[in-house]
C-alpha cells in the first residue's frame, strides 16, 4: 500500500485477499540485548483471507456484516470497524462480507490477516491513502511479531527485529531486517487438530508471564542459525540445511514455551504425524505460534503428497486435516468490483 497519507478517488466496492503466514519462532523472547522477542515467518498461498467492502446505500446508517463463522469474529470485525472510523473518519458507511478466512487461533495469523484486510478495504473505500503499519497501529496488531503485517505487505520469507525494549512502544511495528523470497519448488504439509486451539487472549499472556527467562545463550544460538543457515540456505535453495535448521529452530524454541502448551508440540496427534513424515523422508518439522497447525517443510510436490500419505496413515480416527501448501512470494492483493486485479501497492 501506499506510504503517504491522502484522499483517493475510491471505488464502491473493493474485495481483498490476503495471505495466511507460519510463524517459525521467535529469536529472543527475553530480549537479552535490548529486543524482545524478534520472529521468523514464511506467508504461504493456504488458508487465506478474502473480504468485501462495499459503499452502503446513502440512507442506510447501520453497516451489513455477511458471512462471519462465529459471533466472536462478528464482534472483531465490529469492533475494529468502529476503530477505524474514529481513527479515519466514516463519510459513508460500509458493509463488510467474509468470503473466506482460516479457522481462529490455530497459529495461522487469522486475527492480524483479518484486521488488515479489513482495514486496507476500509481505507480505500472510503478514499483513504493509508500504509499497512498504520492499519496495523490503529487496530492494536503486531503486539509482539510483524511477520503478519510486512507478510501481507510482501510475502516470502521474513524476519523481523523485534522490539526495541529501550524505547518501548506498544504501536512501533517491528523492522523487517531479511525478506528472501521462498524456492518455488518447495511444499509445506499443515497439520491442523480440529479438536484444538492455540492459546490466546489472556491465557496467553498469562503463560508468557509464567516463562522463566529465556538464556541469552540460546538467543545467540537461534540467532546465528537464522542469519547462518535459515537465510542463506532459502537464499541459495538448500532444502536440507534449511530443513535440519528449522527443526533447530523448531525444537529450541518449542523447549522453552513446553511448560505453557503441554510439550514441544500443543497437539500430541499432530506431533505424532509430523514426526512420523520425518522418519521417513528429509523434512523440517515445527508448529506454526501456539498451534496446534503444525508443518513438515518438504523439497517437492511429490514429498508433499507422500507427507500427506504418511500422516494419514499414522493418524486413523483422529480429528487431523491435512493440506499442502506453498510459499507466497507476494502480499495481499486487491481488486475493485468490475475492475482488473492490482497488487497491494498499486494506487
Amino acid at each position: 500500500m501506499p506510504t503517504s497519507p491522502g484522499r483517493l478517488s475510491p471505488p464502491s466496492a473493493i474485495t481483498v485477499e490476503s495471505p495466511a503466514r507460519l510463524h517459525l519462532g521467535f529469536i529472543d523472547p527475553n530480549g537479552s540485548l535490548g529486543r524482545a522477542f524478534g520472529s521468523v515467518g514464511l506467508a504461504i498461498d493456504a488458508h487465506g483471507t478474502r473480504i468485501t467492502a462495499r459503499q452502503a446505500p446513502a440512507s442506510r446508517r447501520n453497516a451489513m456484516i455477511e458471512g462471519v463463522t462465529s459471533d466472536a469474529q462478528r464482534d472483531r470485525i465490529e469492533r475494529h470497524l468502529e476503530q477505524l472510523e474514529k481513527a479515519l473518519g466514516a463519510p459513508s458507511t460500509i458493509d463488510i462480507e467474509v468470503h473466506e478466512t482460516p479457522r481462529a487461533h490455530t497459529g495461522l495469523g487469522s486475527g492480524t490477516q483479518l484486521a488488515l484486510a479489513l482495514g486496507t478495504a476500509f481505507a480505500r473505500v472510503q478514499g483513504h491513502d493509508t500504509n499497512t503499519a498504520d492499519i496495523a497501529r490503529i487496530l492494536t496488531r503486531g503486539a509482539r511479531s510483524g511477520i503478519g503485517i510486512h507478510g501481507f505487505d510482501h510475502g516470502g520469507l521474513i524476519v523481523d527485529g523485534g522490539r526495541d525494549l529501550r524505547h518501548a512502544s506498544a504501536t512501533k511495528l517491528p523492522p523487517l531486517i531479511a525478506r528472501q523470497p521462498f524456492p518455488e519448488a518447495w511444499r509445506v504439509l499443515l497439520i491442523d487438530d480440529t479438536s484444538r486451539e492455540g492459546l490466546h487472549g489472556d491465557e496467553e499472556k498469562r503463560g508468557l508471564a509464567s516463562l522463566a527467562p529465556f538464556p541469552a545463550t540460546l538467543a545467540a544460538h537461534l540467532s546465528h542459525l537464522v542469519l547462518m543457515r535459515v537465510l542463506p540456505a532459502v537464499a541459495e535453495s538448500d532444502f536440507d540445511t534449511f530443513a535440519d535448521a528449522i527443526c533447530d529452530l523448531q525444537q529450541t524454541i518449542g523447549e522453552y514455551f513446553a511448560p505453557v502448551q503441554g510439550g514441544v508440540f500443543a497437539s500430541p496427534a499432530v506431533a505424532r504425524a509430523l514426526e512420523a513424515v520425518a522418519a521417513e523422508q528429509k523434512a523440517g518439522i515445527g508448529q506454526t505460534s501456539w498451534g496446534p497447525v503444525g508443518f513438515a517443510f518438504v523439497a517437492s510436490a511429490q514429498d508433499a503428497e507422500r507427507a500427506r500419505a504418511t500422516a494419514q496413515r499414522v493418524s486413523p480416527g483422529t480429528p487431523l486435516t491435512l493440506t499442502i501448501a506453498s510459499g507466497r512470494n507476494r502480499g495481499a492483493t486487491w481488486r475493485a468490483a468490475g475492475h482488473r486485479h492490482h497488487g497491494a501497492n498499486a494506487a
